[in-house]
């Protein structure tokens, strides 16, 4: 299948990269993250970022490849997958794109806005009221003039929401007529797979994943970050495992604290993707528990491409 592009996606500590990298090994290709952090150099440990061994054994695109202080967005991610996806096809690989940032994942599969521009000072009005209001007020305007995004949206994606006012006021149309328009550049045959864990398993493999980042120096890693002079409030810092971290160095909460603090949030966001990969009928799911090894779901993967 040429234009197949095969995606893993799903929450985190689901073992996604695990699948992936089983995967790329049968199929003699390589893999795209879809990981909104692991691009940045110097974010290793606190994203779970793919070890030296197993980029050694199968290549990795876009990741460890910014510096901290760089801002990255779907948008951008959009460009710069779908150039590697043209590559690899051109080298007859299939391409596997991995990770469990839902926005970048839909921005390929199903396209992303970018012919709409950015209005600055409407978009600081915005946050200006959802400083002084809170994310439910933002929400409410945008059910006035935008029902069926709001349908699609929680209050807490404020962002979107943003983006989504953002659009109805420099166009007059809503950001779902210009996603029903768009056009995509390539005709790619998308195949999309997730990992099913029982709720409890998937947490504990968090609370497991949080030790051992401990263990292996995430304290240190931050401590080294900061020292190289990026500020604490960069975007790629506003992250879990790091702005938790941070509160620890500065005094406002004890080790123990944060480490606590990191599994719950990460629990957390690993409820939120699953919200929202569940939403999308085309992923296909394997139970992890009927599989003895994750072998058995690549082969099952590479049966379904044909």
């Amino acid at each position: 299948m040429e234009t197949a592009v095969i995606v893993i996606a799903g929450p985190t500590c689901s073992g996604k990269t695990a699948l992936a990298i089983e995967l790329a090994s049968k199929l003699k290709t390589e893999i795209i993250s879809a990981d909104s952090r692991q691009v940045y150099k110097y974010l290793n440990i606190g994203t779970a970022k793919p070890t030296e061994t197993q980029t050694k054994k199968v290549k990795h695109h876009l990741i460890d490849y910014l510096n901290p202080d760089e801002n990255y967005n779907a948008s951008k991610f959009s460009v710069e997958a779908t150039k590697v996806i043209s590559q690899l096809q051109m080298e007859g690989k299939i391409p596997i794109l991995v990770g469990g940032s839902g926005l970048y994942i839909k921005a390929i599969v199903d396209g992303i806005i970018d012919e709409v521009e950015v209005d600055e000072d409407y978009r600081n009005e915005l946050y200006e009221l959802r400083k002084k209001h809170g994310n439910e007020f933002l929400y409410y305007q945008l059910k006035k003039v935008d029902s069926e995004s709001a349908a699609k949206m929680l209050p807490q994606n404020w962002k979107r929401i943003i983006r989504a006012l953002e659009v109805f006021h420099l166009t007059g149309k809503t950001i779902g007529y210009f996603h029903s328009t768009q056009k995509k550049k390539e005709n790619y045959h998308f195949k999309q797979y997730g990992l099913q864990w029982e709720r409890s398993k998937l947490y504990k493999n968090i609370d497991d994943r949080v030790d051992n980042m401990k263990a292996n120096g995430l304290v240190d890693e931050v401590k080294s970050i900061l020292a190289m002079g990026y500020d604490k409030k960069i975007n790629a810092l506003n992250t879990v495992g790091y702005k938790e971290i941070i509160s620890y160095l500065e005094n406002e909460i004890s080790l123990d604290k944060a480490v606590e603090l990191i599994k719950r949030n990460t629990r957390h966001f690993a409820k939120r993707q699953l919200t929202w990969f569940k939403k999308d009928q085309r992923i296909k799911w394997f139970n992890i528990h009927e599989f003895t090894q994750l072998d058995q779901i690549a082969e099952e993967i590479i049966l379904s491409l044909n």
